[in-house]
Formats: structure tokens, sequence, C-alpha cells
């Protein structure tokens, strides 16, 4: 999931904070924790995948048909809107039957960025990351496709190197919990890790059970936040903060 727009906006997107026992990464509490590393292979091609919606059991990342997402943000005098939206449509990835969500990414109206994501849940209800079409619209009028992936795909450059599924959601998200979320070397190689839980509030209301994810590119260095809600999915991305969620 491309942060083009978003990256490295650390914590001046505004979340607004309700409660003073919010765990953070300067919480002692938190300092105690051991980090707890999430196999990537729990992910792995080959093993049976879910997307009926009767059969989801991720609540902080839920891929049901129909649901969309609005979020905005503002930057200067740049307006941000992003909407994810859970398509009804399905793609064969790596041989496993995935869940489309399209992300569309405006700036003051145009539209900068348009990527499909293909996600499924294991057997223990872990959201997995098969890849991504991404359309980038550059200043020129052209359109680059930097930062496509898929799971299963020869690397372009490592005949060697086989392209494998991330984690974009732990079974049982925990605080200090560490996970790969991409697997395309040299391409897309994103890690997340929960570094906070606590109330937030966004325009669409405040949420009680959230968790907060760091990710880090190793590839250039950039990190960025995003904040999901307990049955709600992504609340805050960088800079942009949910309006709104259809079928939430």
């Amino acid at each position: 999931m491309q942060k083009t727009m978003r990256i490295a906006a650390g914590w001046t997107f505004g979340l607004a904070i309700l409660s003073s026992a919010c765990e953070s990464s300067t919480g002692a509490d938190f300092q105690q924790l051991a980090t707890i590393d999430v196999d990537v292979a729990e992910c792995a091609l080959g093993q049976q995948f879910i997307i009926d919606p009767a059969q989801l059991q991720n609540e902080y990342f839920p891929i049901h048909p129909g649901r969309q997402w609005e979020l905005e943000g503002k930057k200067g005098s740049d307006v941000t809107q992003l909407t994810i939206t859970v398509l009804n449509g399905t793609q064969d990835v790596g041989g496993v039957t995935t869940r489309v969500v399209q992300e569309r990414e405006t700036v003051n109206g145009a539209e900068v960025e348009v990527s499909q994501n293909f996600f499924a849940e294991n057997s223990h209800g872990a959201v997995c990351y098969f890849g991504e079409d991404v359309a980038i619209r550059l200043p020129d009028g052209t359109t680059s496709t930097e930062g496509s992936w898929r799971a299963g795909n020869v690397s372009p450059t490592d005949p060697n190197t086989v392209f494998h599924p991330g984690i974009i959601m732990p079974a049982d998200p925990r605080l200090k919990m560490r996970y790969q979320m991409e697997g395309a070397p040299g391409i897309a190689e994103d890690e997340g890790r929960i570094t906070g839980s606590g109330r937030v509030k966004v325009p669409a209301g405040v949420f009680n059970a959230t968790l907060r994810v760091r990710e880090f590119n190793p590839l250039d260095g950039d990190v960025g936040f995003k904040t999901f809600a307990r049955g709600v999915g992504m609340i805050i991305d960088g800079d942009v903060e949910l309006k709104s969620c259809a079928g939430c």
C-alpha cells in the first residue's frame, strides 16, 4: 500500500489522544514489553485462505465487500482525499483467490494515485497482503507503476527470488508486534510494528479500541504511521483522517 503522498507524517497528523492511559513508544510499560516477531511464513502461498465475508475474523482490517472509507487531511493549502473501497471482485495472485481493495487518492481534486491491493485471511485470522497494482499520475501527464508487485512472481532483477505475501494485520494484534508487510525485495519491503493503543478522535467519531502501526520502508528509510480501530479498519493514514465509513 503506497505512501506516495503521505510519507513520514510522524506524530504531526492531528491525532487526538483522549486518554492519558494511551500506550506509546515512550511509555514505561511499553518499553518493558518484549518485541513479538510474527512469522511471515503464516501467510505463505500454498495454504488455505479466506475471503468469504461470513468467515472473516480480523476486526482491525476488515475486507468485507462494499465497505468504503473516506479520509481527508490538509497540509498547507493542499487538501488530500483518500477513498478506500473493498470491491466485489477477486483476483488470483500466486494461485490464491484474493479480495481486491482499491485506493484512490486526490490532491485538491486531482487524481494522483490509484492502486488495486490484494488481500485474504489465513485460517487464524491474520490478513495477508499479496501485492498491488499501482498507477501514479506524474506531473508530466504520464503514469508510473513503481511499487507494483504480486506474490508468486519472480523478481525482475533476480531470477532466484520469488515474491511472497506479507502480513498487513496479525490475527491477534498486540503492542510491540513486528511483522513483514510486503515480500518483494528491492520493490516493496515495508515492515510494521504496533507501537500504541488508546482512545482516538477523528472527524468520523471517537474510537476506544485502536492500534497505532509504525511502518518502515528499509529501501529509502521512510517512516509513516497508521491507526486502526476495531470493527472499523483504518482511521488515520499520515495526514488524512477518517470522515466516514460506509458499511462499517
